[in-house]
């Protein structure tokens, strides 16, 4: 199942809220050299319970992520 994300990199807190067909996630790193990308799907791992991966958006605040 795949989902469509966007991403709040560098945020003050860090929270999920789900507005219609797009999750929108706040998240403390910092944009680089991955990072966001590596909290996210710990992140996202946590919220669902089961594996994500990042199909698209590796470079992007919108991203589509497919759960395992």
């Amino acid at each position: 199942m795949k989902y469509k994300v966007k991403v709040h990199p560098n945020s003050s807190k860090e929270e999920i809220v789900k507005k219609e067909e797009i999750y929108e996630i706040w998240i403390k790193e910092k944009p680089i050299q991955g990072k966001v990308n590596t909290k996210l799907l710990k992140i996202l791992k946590k919220y669902f319970k089961k594996p994500v991966k990042i199909v698209s958006g590796f470079t992007s605040r919108n991203k589509i992520i497919e759960l395992n």
